[in-house]
């Protein structure tokens, strides 16, 4: 797809630009000048999409005009649900039934294609039919299948997103009757119409004096007021009742101001409206949007004084915020942990705000990672020569490029429990804030409960493609992060992965798992096994178990059946591969489980959603079975460390070379089992004679072991998704592919299997932009600190539909005893070395009756077990060193302990982390 795209910055429009020009960008323009370059984008042939957007300060706006008609072909870039047929009705309106594997995702008046049925044939001709009812696992058609054939099995049906048209208003025609505003807020519900006339307001004002209002000057705020009044009287029945003063004096004051938090947020809209007008991609928005974050500014007012400029590159931010807040932001001191898409933006962002930029300021990020190729896409602080080098240094040194006064400091630990000694108890209580820029839950969790037990800000955020959410997290005001979780993703079972596949992410799966087992986990054992065979023996006695007999199979057979000297041998390898996974293994499977086969139930075995198989016959006129023996010989050459050949690229050759490999002929074998259970966690089983089978295999593989040269180790491979030559995604997409066919489900490019099999996250700039704008915009209440609870805001945002949903953080939950409340932001604390005794008294002087006390996960004291109370004279941190081995760290004084504690009622009451203060 070819883009085209014109920035315009001034009022200069010359000819020779407009020649297959898609898109404009006014970014500071006036009303007048953007009418009349709209109406020629507007009636252009074919139009040219017009964007239009400007910030002031703390205010935003967006215009898209993407002409009289713009298709819209993929309205939300989702990808279209599916669904496995259990039955099909006779009916008029016909049923559809589909299996309980998952929930479907249709809608009544959604339209669906069937494939696959067998029976009713009638409907695999591709017809986009209509859908009501849809409920979870079924829904109606709006066609009478009475005279159809009578459903027997199989069948996949798939939603069809049609085209949408969209007709837009040229911008002179919308700011008379602007029609619905996209909303953000809903808690603003009046806000959008209000800003609408601000921005015309402060047009009419520049055009007039020739420059912004100034801050602070209550003149020109008025001025400004009376414009308002003036365009709001002229629309007759359509002017607001009543127009809010105290806004629009915000609005006027902050007018000159572009703040970079602002420009990330709209930077990210913007850029993905252009995406959306050059691709068709994701609906546009339609029209207006208006955005502002009042809240943002100070609790107290600010003096004309504190808006003053100061002649320092933050003089628009001073313009807004004040000189105070501007000093306090200098001299924060903020924890980024992560430095990736999310981090770099943030650090953009919070060097251009002046965040710790003063020797009184600090921020320390940290990273464990280093730079690959595939981030360049989207962390713009990196660059091609700083692949392989360390994200956080290299992103701290680019921030430094943009602020050489930023005081920053670079680490690359991971922040976990194993480096608190690094993250110690002076570093977190020196912190004004905390933000994250992760990509992981298990991460956020362990910051969420350090944020929490030290009490401090932790500002949070994450991206998946189009999509972002940010979340504040506020000491005592707000929920944390833990309080609440999506719930854990659906993992398909093993058996279906291994034997029953009925979607391409199950063959995805199991090929990235059959990659790594072949050539990273085998060649890692074989090593082991080399390097000290006693040893590995010794471990193999002590499991005794399946997996232990299995994975010495699994040496044996790579150091002797399957052993490779010439490449010849790896193109050996690779063929009866082949011929192993995807015509032998089939052929045992449908022997063991014939096409007619039933359950104990008397139900069909290979009934939805299992799919009955079919073997693969090898043929070296197939260029994609040809290229996946290409790879696997390859990457097992380079196992056992054998060149390769410059022949192997002439498919000629090769196919002459994979014709040489003799094929043993397949007999299948009875009373083979294959596991069909869902909830099975293996594939193996233990037997009774385990170990003396283990015996044997550890005598054959010492047997094997001096054979081998001295000195053989073997090159394991560990998966690469992002170096496009090392073979590692032919591979896999070659397994997938394969195993597809046999299945006959719909085989994928290697750009698709890369993203499914690399676990990949989508992740795109816009998004992340926004997120990181919108969390900035936070933090300037953060640390302009005496904000409350309904100030902060919580987003989720959709740039694909779009959708902007804000509302005010929800507060902690609170627990109450007697007189006493408290949320999990609170600790309990106790000075003194007391004894566990005096730990029980003190809590029962709350009233709360303490039945069980532990330190991490050992049990220091239970009302239950007498033999506890021989302790209960000990001093708490004594008992902890004696049961629990626990050694706090010299720079901690205190000791901390859960405590399980009863009302007098019996009722258990949960009660905070008591820390006890004994040095």
């Amino acid at each position: 797809m070819t883009v085209s795209l014109y920035c315009i910055f001034s009022y200069s429009w010359n000819n020779h630009f407009h020649v297959n020009i898609q898109a404009v960008v006014f970014t500071d323009i006036s009303l007048e000048k953007a009418v009349e370059f709209d109406s020629y984008c507007h009636n252009h042939q074919p139009p040219i999409a017009f964007i239009k957007s400007e910030i002031r300060g703390l205010f935003g706006s967006v215009f898209c005009d993407f002409g009289p008609e713009f298709t819209v072909l993929d309205v939300d870039g989702e990808e279209p649900h599916t669904g496995i047929v259990a039955s099909i009705s006779n009916d008029n309106p016909a049923l559809v039934s589909c299996v309980d594997d998952e929930r479907l995702e249709f809608q009544d008046g959604d339209l669906v294609v069937f494939s696959e049925v067998h029976g009713m044939s009638e409907l695999n001709d591709g017809k986009p039919r209509k859908i009501k009812n849809a409920r979870p696992y079924s829904f109606t058609l709006e066609e009478d299948t009475t005279s159809y054939g009578t459903y027997v099995r199989g069948g996949i049906v798939t939603q069809v997103k049609p085209p949408k048209v969209l007709k837009f208003k040229t911008l002179k025609d919308a700011i008379k009757e602007p029609g619905e505003f996209l909303m953000s807020d809903f808690s603003k519900f009046d806000r959008p119409p209000l800003l609408h006339l601000a921005f015309q307001a402060l047009d009419k004002f520049r055009n007039d004096l020739r420059r912004f209002p100034i801050a602070g000057s209550s003149d020109d705020v008025q001025r400004l007021i009376d414009f308002a009044i003036s365009i709001n009287e002229s629309l007759g029945d359509s002017k607001l009742e009543e127009l809010d003063k105290k806004l629009l004096h915000h609005f006027a004051s902050g007018s000159r101001a572009v703040l970079n938090p602002m420009a990330a947020m709209f930077g990210g809209i913007v850029g993905q409206e252009v995406v959306k007008a050059c691709s068709g991609k994701f609906h546009p928005l339609y029209q207006f949007f208006y955005f502002d974050s009042v809240e943002s500014l100070p609790v107290e007012p600010l003096e004309p004084a504190e808006l003053k400029p100061e002649n320092t590159r933050y003089d628009a931010q001073i313009s807004v915020f004040g000189s105070n807040i501007q000093k306090k932001l200098e001299q924060a001191k903020i924890f980024m942990v992560g430095s990736g898409a999310l981090g770099c933006e943030f650090l953009k962002n919070l060097v251009l705000m002046g965040i710790s930029c003063n020797q009184n300021g600090k921020l320390i990020v940290t990273d464990d990672d280093v730079i690959e190729k595939s981030n360049l896409s989207r962390q713009f602080l990196f660059r091609d020569w700083n692949i392989g080098q360390p994200k956080s240094t290299v992103a701290a040194t680019a921030a430094m490029a943009i602020n050489p006064k930023l005081h920053v400091e670079a680490l690359q630990n991971r922040a976990s429990p194993e480096t608190e000694n690094v993250f110690n108890d002076a570093f977190w209580e020196s912190l004004d804030a905390v933000v994250n820029a992760l990509d992981n839950v298990t991460a956020r969790m362990y910051i969420d409960s350090r944020c929490v037990y030290f009490q401090k800000p932790l500002l949070e955020s994450g991206t998946l493609g189009a999509k972002c959410n940010t979340q504040m997290v506020i000491p005592h005001l707000t929920e944390n992060y833990g309080a609440s979780r999506d719930p854990p993703e659906k993992q398909a079972p093993m058996c279906t992965v291994h034997s029953f596949p009925h979607n391409i992410d199950h063959c995805l799966t199991w090929a990235r798992s059959e990659f790594e087992g072949l050539l990273e986990k085998t060649p890692t054992e074989v090593n082991a096994f080399l390097l000290n065979p006693g040893g590995y023996a010794t471990v193999a006695r002590t499991a005794g178990d399946a997996q232990a007999r299995d994975q010495l199979e699994r040496v044996i057979e790579c150091l002797e059946r399957e052993k490779c000297e010439t490449f010849q041998d790896c193109i050996t390898w690779a063929r009866l591969k082949f011929e192993d996974y995807f015509s032998n293994r089939v052929k045992q499977l449908t022997y063991t489980f014939p096409e007619d086969a039933m359950t104990s139930s008397g139900a069909p075995f290979w009934s939805a959603p299992k799919r009955f198989p079919r073997p693969l016959e090898f043929l070296t006129s197939d260029p994609s079975q040809l290229n996946f023996i290409l790879a696997a010989a390859i990457l097992r050459a380079e196992t056992f460390g054998i060149p390769i050949p410059d022949w192997v690229k002439n498919p000629a050759k090769m196919a002459e070379a994979v014709d040489k490999v003799i094929v043993p002929d397949f007999q299948p074998k009875q009373g083979v089992k294959i596991v069909t259970d869902e909830k099975a966690t293996s594939l193996s089983s233990a037997s009774v004679d385990d170990a003396a089978v283990i015996e044997e295999l550890i005598a054959k593989l010492e047997a094997i072991s001096k054979t081998l040269q001295p000195g053989f180790q073997m090159k394991p491979i560990q998966f690469e998704k992002d170096d496009d030559t090392n073979y590692h995604m032919d591979v896999i997409a070659g397994f997938a592919n394969m195993r597809a066919r046999n299945y006959s489900i719909p085989e994928v490019d290697k750009l698709k299997a890369k993203f499914i099999a690399g676990r990949i996250i989508p992740a795109i700039a816009t998004s992340t932009a926004m997120a990181t704008g919108l969390v900035c915009l936070e933090l300037y209440k953060v640390l302009g600190g005496g904000h409350k609870v309904e100030d902060y805001r919580n987003t989720f945002a959709n740039l694909a539909i779009p959708l902007f949903s804000m509302a005010e953080p929800v507060p902690p939950k609170t627990i109450k005893h007697q007189d006493m409340a408290w949320t999990v932001w609170d600790r309990w604390t106790i000075t003194g070395n007391i004894t566990l005794r005096e730990l029980l008294d003190w809590l029962k002087e709350k009233g709360l009756n303490a039945y069980s006390i532990s330190c991490g996960t050992s049990l220091l004291y239970n009302s239950m077990f007498p033999r506890h109370k021989e302790r209960l004279d000990k001093k708490v941190v004594d008992v902890a060193r004696e049961v629990a081995k626990v050694e706090v760290p010299p720079y901690r004084r205190h000791l901390d302990v859960v405590v399980a504690c009863e009302d007098d009622d019996d009722n258990d009451v949960d009660i905070p982390l008591v820390s006890i203060y004994y040095r």
